[in-house]
């Protein structure tokens, strides 16, 4: 007998049954977040930054009501230096001063905390739609341990 409760690819064929979840839309606030994961992707170029590497950040929030994953984009350019130090400080991969390598593959799993906004939109349809993005990466605290915290 096949578990059917372990995540798992779904092949073109196979049967589905769940349905979707109910869409959460956070207030906006600081949040506690986990990078789900995060692909390699490349930007195209705009009027404001030409075309570079590109990180798209899974970044799960739990929630009473269910977790909630928002798509973020790091724009991997001199530009958006800033941005992308922020991030890796808020999930204590980079100290404010400090000169690091980007360590891509300690990102999924690593945990921080952000501000979570509403955006708000106008779909091909024409109604307006809203959805959660990050405002910002807060730095992870350096807490130094005295004896007796254990």
């Amino acid at each position: 007998m096949e578990n059917t409760n372990i995540d798992r690819e779904l092949g073109w064929e196979d049967e589905i049954e769940k349905d979707g979840g109910e869409f959460i839309l956070l207030p906006e606030g600081d949040y506690d977040f986990v990078v789900e994961s995060f692909d390699r992707a490349r930007y195209q170029g705009g009027a404001k930054l030409p075309a570079c590497n590109m990180a798209v950040l899974n970044i799960r929030i739990e929630t009473p009501e269910g977790n909630v994953v928002i798509p973020h984009r790091l724009y991997l350019h001199t530009k958006t230096e800033g941005l992308i130090s922020a991030f890796f400080s808020s999930i204590g991969l980079k100290e404010k001063g400090q000169k690091v390598k980007m360590n891509w593959t300690a990102v999924p799993g690593s945990t921080g905390r952000c501000k979570i906004g509403i955006h708000e939109w106008t779909n091909d349809a024409g109604e307006k739609r809203q959805s959660n993005d990050i405002k910002r990466f807060y730095p992870k605290e350096q807490r130094a341990y005295k004896a007796g915290d254990f």
